[in-house]
């Protein structure tokens, strides 16, 4: 029967089947496709408590679910007939190329933003003001063996409904810290919406020596909306034993996602990389788009510089980066520097 003879629910629908559908308890017979067509779940934490300072970009959580490759989820019979209609309408999904995996990513997450003087409850008007950033995004991801294209869509809030203080507090409560005295002076609520792409190109192995090897990974991509908007380039190098089929390490950014092959052998690697912005419009020191917010003047390139390792053994993974942002705002004293710890499994 033609698709479009079926009646279809809102499109909302696609993303509750394709979650739910991963819950279902696979029979025997499903054991080896199992393998063949894995979720991967990549759980973040990142802040500057791994450098000793609570400030600037303090501390971001992020949880994200990726599914298997559509085209071969849906020949698996798993999804419901009504879905099909909307896997074949998202972008690039007919492109001719056999090669190519579509997947589609949900994700949640929380960032914190604080000046240097945490202790001083008076408004600050020489350091960037209070801010929070509470979002969900969706995000499809097409990728050959040679580049992914991303697309993400993320929507939130910032502001007191970000509940920002209210998570600080109770972290900084748990481990006995002091308060930040000058929430009451944060960003005001204000909805969020960012359009974001995102291409990255893998390099082939200029260095290979058995399973030791050297290759690198570079991106392009730019962010739409009132939160960000900015265009972005930069590469990664790494150095190691089993580099996985993937696209490098990310940090919580739009689009930075990448997954890893769930076939990979154990193995590790060191890595460095550079991501650089030109900013046109970054909320979190622009201030409020439609309401009077304090404000303070943002540098319009920013840089970030990393370095970390990366560990993993059957369908685990653990990376950690060391970054170290360049200053964001004209009288910013320093640069910034916090850690970020991934982990990272199939199921």
């Amino acid at each position: 029967m033609p698709i479009s003879r079926f009646y279809y629910p809102p499109a909302f629908f696609l993303g509750l089947s394709l979650c739910l559908s991963c819950l279902a308890a696979p029979t025997p017979s499903q054991a080896e496709e199992e393998v063949e067509l894995p979720w991967t779940m990549h759980v973040y934490f990142e802040n500057d408590l791994f450098t000793g300072t609570d400030r600037n970009y303090t501390n971001g959580v992020k949880i994200s679910l990726i599914s298997p490759d559509l085209v071969s989820f849906v020949k698996s019979g798993k999804l419901p007939k009504w879905s099909l209609e909307y896997i074949y309408r998202l972008p690039f999904i007919n492109d001719p190329d056999p090669t190519l995996k579509h997947k589609v990513e949900f994700s949640i997450g929380q960032n914190m933003y604080t000046p240097a003087d945490t202790s001083c409850s008076e408004l600050i008007d020489t350091d960037r003001p209070y801010a929070g950033w509470t979002y969900g995004a969706v995000a499809f991801h097409t990728r050959s063996s040679e580049r992914m294209d991303t697309i993400e869509l993320q929507l939130g809030l910032v502001g007191p409904q970000s509940y920002a203080k209210e998570a600080q507090n109770m972290v900084h409560d748990l481990r006995d810290l002091p308060r930040a005295n000058g929430w009451e002076h944060q960003l005001k609520n204000e909805p969020g919406l960012a359009a974001i792409y995102e291409r990255k190109w893998q390099i082939d192995p200029f260095f290979s020596r058995g399973d030791f090897a050297m290759d690198a990974i570079t991106h392009l991509g730019c962010s739409l909306g009132n939160v960000a908007t900015y265009a972005n380039t930069g590469f990664e190098t790494r150095l190691g034993w089993n580099l996985p089929d993937d696209f490098g390490v990310s940090l919580i950014r739009p689009a930075g996602n990448t997954g890893f092959s769930a076939h990979q052998q154990p193995g590790g690697y060191l890595f460095a990389a550079v991501n650089g912005r030109a900013v046109l419009r970054d909320i979190f020191l622009d201030g409020n788009t439609f309401a009077d917010s304090y404000s303070i003047s943002k540098k319009p390139f920013v840089a970030d510089l990393a370095g970390g390792a990366a560990l993993y053994l059957k369908q685990y993974k653990l990376t950690w980066t060391q970054v170290l942002r360049t200053k964001e705002f004209v009288g910013q004293s320093d640069s910034h520097s916090f850690g970020s710890l991934i982990f990272s499994f199939f199921f």
